[in-house]
């Protein structure tokens, strides 16, 4: 039997913050007591919050592929992506690993299966401090979608899979503006070459979409595996997701929508770096909007994963602390089935998180430790 005490802590429940000590034993939550009488780890009256848990992470694929045409090794690409992962508090994550070549071009679908057998050697092999599970960006629209998907029918580890479609006048894109912003702009296309484009992915997104969309549905519910809806736009694609039991909307662009889904029980996921930014980079509803009329659920690193630490800070100003870290512990850990963690309560794991709060506006915190399981990883 192992034991470990923090104490002189602010202990982040879900509902209350509580000033006193925490017991850990054999890695588990065993107690929390107010008052700061046992020894141990002092935490100098700073914040204990359970570990994150994030649902959707594209930050992996940066470390795979850092510049146009270049591959790191996977191994080492996976490390890299942890040891950020993990230094900002993380310690579930789902790692997006993306299925169907989109707008970006893509990668190779046994690119993807070689990524996961990296996530997995890698865990196996003790290499890991955070808990690595896999998400399924799937783009429907994508002609090779179920071939890429093919590769993964039958992996334990795939969680949780994204229902998308990039095409333009979709969801994310329901404004030309904001697409030839994106891809014409920024790539340099010719008018020519932009037309061909958009064309090319109307053309598929028509012939492949639904087709897709039906038979990545009816693999998810065969496997058990959560699905989420992406960029849900208006009530029709909230109605199409309800129909197919998703459980995450993901990113929604309207607050239309996002009522709708919440209204509906689908969990609202929106991105950190939304908050910390002040707004979405594709021009569509703010997260701080779904915060004010209280329909967003989860909040999801996206593309920085320190942005998770930094936006629970910034929202406890209006919502309070121990809401705001609720959109980053125990809702997305529900969202996903992990009712194992989430939430600093006896008998769940001891994934913690040790963090001195901002002491000036526009500071962000400080992650100052954290353990998964008991055992310290950062």
């Amino acid at each position: 039997m192992t034991e470990q005490v923090f104490t002189n802590a602010l202990i982040v429940l879900p509902d209350e913050i509580v000033e006193g000590s925490l017991l850990v034993r054999d890695g588990r939550i065993a107690d929390i007591s107010g008052g700061s009488t046992r020894s141990g780890l002092d935490c100098e009256g700073e914040h204990i919050l359970p570990g994150l848990v994030e649902l959707h992470t594209d930050h992996l694929e940066g470390h795979y592929s850092p510049r146009p045409g270049v591959q790191w090794n996977m191994l080492g690409a996976v490390q890299a992506h942890d040891g950020q992962i993990a230094t900002s508090g993380i310690t579930t994550v789902f790692d997006c690993l993306r299925m169907g070549s989109d707008e970006d071009g893509g990668f190779d679908p046994t690119e993807m299966r070689r990524l996961a057998d990296a996530i997995e050697h890698a865990n196996r092999d003790g290499r890991l401090r955070a808990e690595h599970r896999i998400h399924l960006r799937c783009e429907v629209s994508a002609p090779d979608v179920l071939d890429a998907l093919e590769h993964f029918r039958n992996d334990p580890n795939v969680s949780l899979a994204s229902l998308m479609d990039h095409a333009p006048g979709q969801r994310q894109f329901q404004s030309l503006d904001q697409y030839t912003l994106y891809y014409k702009t920024k790539r340099g296309l010719s008018d020519e070459a932009f037309q061909a484009f958009i064309d090319r992915r109307l053309q598929q997104s028509a012939t492949y979409s639904a087709r897709h969309r039906a038979a990545i549905v009816e693999h998810c519910r065969a496997r058990g595996i959560t699905l989420a809806s992406h960029d849900d736009a208006t009530l029709a694609h909230v109605e199409e997701a309800v129909s197919e039991g998703v459980a995450v909307s993901e990113f929604p662009t309207s607050l239309e929508a996002a009522r709708a889904a919440h209204t509906a029980g689908l969990s609202v996921l929106m991105g950190a770096p939304n908050v910390v930014r002040g707004g979405s980079h594709s021009g569509n509803v703010s997260a701080a909007t779904l915060v004010e009329d209280g329909v967003l659920d989860i909040l999801s690193s996206d593309y920085v994963p320190f942005s998770l630490m930094q936006a629970i800070f910034l929202l406890s100003d209006s919502i309070g602390l121990p809401r705001a870290a609720r959109t980053v512990t125990q809702t997305p850990a529900r969202a996903a089935n992990l009712p194992d963690r989430g939430a600093i309560e006896p008998g769940l794991r001891a994934d913690l998180v040790h963090v001195r709060a901002p002491t000036r506006a526009g500071e962000p915190p400080v992650v100052r430790g954290v353990w998964r399981e008991g055992r310290r990883v950062a």
